[in-house]
């Protein structure tokens, strides 16, 4: 929560602003605050246009992260299922060298 106005019209006014509502808000809070005379009407009118610029960014930015948290998701359970198979492929190669290690014993017993 920011400590006043002035101090929400600064955090705003660091963002590149292209949109022209926005901009021509953030330049009357600038002046505003600048002459010290910011009235409720003024305040309550930068908020508005405050909430219209940004809230459709919040918006866009959480669905980007439940996209990339499904990715994750996704690659997280395809290494899982690569571990495991890489542990089936080397028990398989334990089993297979044990099975041959035996019968060159029993061919070279039997010489």
């Amino acid at each position: 929560m920011p400590d006043s106005f002035e101090t929400l019209v600064t955090r705003v006014g660091a963002f590149h602003i292209t949109d022209r509502a926005m901009k021509a808000a953030q330049a009357k809070a600038e002046e505003a605050v600048a002459r010290g005379e910011v009235d409720e009407g003024a305040r309550r009118a930068y908020l508005d246009a405050v909430r219209r610029y940004f809230e459709p960014f919040e918006r866009e930015a959480r669905g980007h992260l439940r996209d990339i948290d499904k990715r994750l998701e996704h690659v997280n359970q395809v290494v899982f299922n690569l571990t495991a198979e890489r542990g089936v492929a080397v028990k398989r190669i334990e089993a297979t060298q044990g099975v041959l290690a035996d019968a060159s014993a029993l061919e070279a017993s039997a010489r």
